[in-house]
């Protein structure tokens, strides 16, 4: 037996590794991962990014040639640096850092050592690379911007950070991605997808020709061309009229939803965010916190609605019954409510209804609508919950879906908001009598305000903003071409609407600002304005507001425009309008005074104040400060372009 021990022992060990073989390479082996192969160079190949036009089909968003310098740590080899340096305009310090950087991110992995080289410094660069082993050029594209407005509604293209490469696996270090504007909302449509070459190297590291005879590598896939609703000529001549001024401007087509034109001011040239000078710019535009320029103030500006809310107020007072058209309402100046409450009225006194409410913008009807819409149910809190409704389902106090990657949501209270306020309090119509007039606690964004706007053109719907308009080979998504009902009856609009209409005609708050051949309906509006200055809540110059659509019967257009510090509705925001609107519908200006004196008149003197250390002091006139002849030249200038 003991001669044949030996013999089992080797038949046993034999088995064993046989079986452990068969384990490891058969039942357990994984699949090759290529993509983490040492022995496999990776080449992208990226794709052109799709093309940008606006509604008009005017080509915005094109594309240009850039190439960046890659580098594999682990197969650079001893170089002139000096030289080296001089080659890519940077010091030998930067070198190192970035050498280091890309060092830690992976010994073995490509990483952009320099990005965006010019043709010339390519050209230079291209003949000398075999000098510098571990160091390649790679060829992608940049954006081209075909126009220098619109910066906050294209956004701009940027390296991918860490943590969107690791949400998503497609981009690696270096990929350019969408940051903000609509190349951020429809990034996977514009990027395409790339392709990749694998290389096989030999055990010296050397590249020995394609991998498996290049049967595994794919060719990149274009990006598709997307169409926005932006009328560009509409778009820059809202910038044009901003020069000089903060704020936003959102113009809509009542029909469809459709952005017209997105203005936050002051703007900047979508070509500073290209290029090498990228994160230079981008910092200087980020360290502005006077004018802010990287916000846009359509989407993010938050602020009470002032007036134009009034039409809100009417409307839903109609719907519960509790005004007709018809009702009047005495106004003394001053509107008295509880003990001592008291609201001061500009409207000039006298018999109000409804129409001539809005149009002279009359505090006290509204103050009367809105107490009468809350004192109807016993319980104030279940009275807030119904005013409260029909106000949201205007699209206000409400993210409202647009397609842009930003937004506010505002604030429309309701019971349970002032229930939390005043717990120990019997709160009631008269404690929240603010929001009457567009102010208190509500708040809205330019966005919103068009959008309600939008929804009165429409007699009682809207549809959700959007700034797409086509993308190439795929339908638009159906939430921007579904209708959104408000809670209000369509026979209620009709005597608002009239009111409105009544705000440019017949002696009204903006009977200065017709314009011919158009009928207009609009509402003019001004909101507090406060700051904290050295710790301490200071009163700055009120905001101009205004609202507007037209034509009255056929609405093609309803815009909202805000203007930090402007002073009455009237004074800046309700030219801009006017001025706006024409452009829109006839494409060229009659009103040139009223587009003069926009051009002439400056706000940087109002932004300034809170940093001037000077005591600061409310009036119209400081509103009027004119800018130089010189200023003034170049801006008309533009404005011959424009045309």
């Amino acid at each position: 037996m003991r001669q044949f021990l030996l013999f089992f022992i080797i038949i046993l060990v034999g088995l064993t590794f046989i079986g452990r073989l068969f384990y490891l390479q058969i039942y357990s082996a994984e699949a090759h991962d290529i993509l983490n192969d040492n022995a496999i160079r990776k080449v992208y190949d990226y794709p052109k990014r799709g093309f940008v036009y606006d509604r008009n089909n005017k080509l915005l968003v094109g594309n240009q040639p850039s190439y960046d310098v890659m580098v594999i740590p682990r197969e650079v080899k001893p170089l002139d640096t000096t030289e080296f340096c001089s080659l890519l305009k940077i010091t030998k310090e930067q070198f190192i850092k970035t050498y280091q950087r890309a060092y830690n991110y992976s010994p073995r992995l490509p990483y952009v050592f320099i990005a965006h080289l010019s043709k010339e410094d390519y050209a230079v660069l291209q003949e000398k690379m075999r000098k510098y082993e571990g160091f390649y050029i790679q060829k992608r594209l940049l954006r081209d911007y075909q126009t220098t407005v619109g910066a906050n509604v294209l956004g701009f293209i940027a390296e991918a950070t860490p943590s969107q490469i690791e949400k998503n696996p497609y981009y690696n270090m270096g990929d350019l991605i969408g940051k903000q504007g609509v190349e951020l909302s429809y990034e996977e449509e514009l990027r395409g997808v790339k392709g990749i070459k694998f290389i096989q190297k030999d055990r010296f590291n050397r590249d020995i020709g394609p991998y498996q005879d290049g049967a595994l590598d794919t060719i990149p896939k274009q990006g598709k061309d997307i169409t926005i609703t932006i009328d560009q000529r509409l778009q820059e001549y809202g910038e044009l009229l901003m020069s000089n001024k903060r704020g936003g401007i959102v113009a809509l087509e009542p029909k469809t939803g459709e952005i017209l034109a997105l203005v936050s001011a002051p703007s900047y040239d979508p070509n500073l965010l290209v290029g090498r000078k990228r994160s230079r710019n981008y910092t200087k535009l980020h360290n502005d916190s006077i004018h802010l320029p990287l916000i846009d103030k359509g989407l993010l500006r938050v602020h009470e609605p002032g007036s134009p809310f009034k039409a809100i107020v009417a409307l839903t007072a109609l719907q519960e019954g509790v005004i007709t058209p018809q009702t009047n309402v005495f106004c003394s100046g001053v509107y008295h409510y509880g003990r001592r409450g008291k609201m001061g009225c500009h409207c000039g006194g006298g018999n109000r209804d409804l129409v001539k409410g809005i149009a002279k913008s009359c505090n006290s009807y509204f103050a009367t609508a809105f107490r009468r819409s809350l004192d109807i149910v016993p319980n104030s809190s279940k009275a807030m919950d119904i005013w409260s409704s029909h106000v949201k389902s205007f699209g206000l106090g409400q993210y409202l879906g647009t397609d842009l990657p930003i937004g506010k949501k505002g604030n429309i209270p309701d019971g349970a908001y002032y229930d939390k306020w005043y717990p120990d309090f019997n709160w009631g119509a008269t404690t929240v009598i603010s929001n009457s007039i567009g102010q208190g606690e509500i708040l809205v964004t330019p966005v919103h305000l068009a959008n309600m706007t939008a929804a009165i053109a429409n007699r009682g719907f809207y549809f959700t903003p959007h700034i797409i308009k086509q993308i190439e080979g795929q339908k638009l998504d159906s939430k921007f071409t579904t209708p959104n009902y408000t809670t209000i009856d369509k026979k209620y609009f009709e005597p608002v609407i009239e009111g409105l209409f009544d705000v440019y005609e017949n002696n009204g708050t903006a009977r200065s600002l017709r314009v011919p051949g158009i009928e207009i309906c609009g509402k003019t509006g001004t909101a507090e304005n406060f700051a904290i200055i050295d710790g301490t809540r200071t009163q700055l110059t009120d905001h101009s507001l205004f609202i507007a659509f037209a034509p009255k019967d056929d609405p093609k257009i309803a815009i909202a425009v805000f203007v930090e510090n402007g002073h009455y509705g009237s004074t800046y925001a309700g030219k801009i309008s006017s001025l706006m609107i024409e452009k829109y519908l006839k494409g060229t200006i009659t009103r040139t005074d009223l587009q003069d004196w926009i051009l002439t008149y400056s706000l940087e003197n109002e932004y300034q104040k809170p940093y001037s250390g000077q005591p600061f002091k409310i009036n119209k006139q400081s509103a009027l400060q004119p800018i130089s002849p010189e200023e003034l030249k170049k801006l008309k200038s533009k404005l011959h372009t424009n045309n």
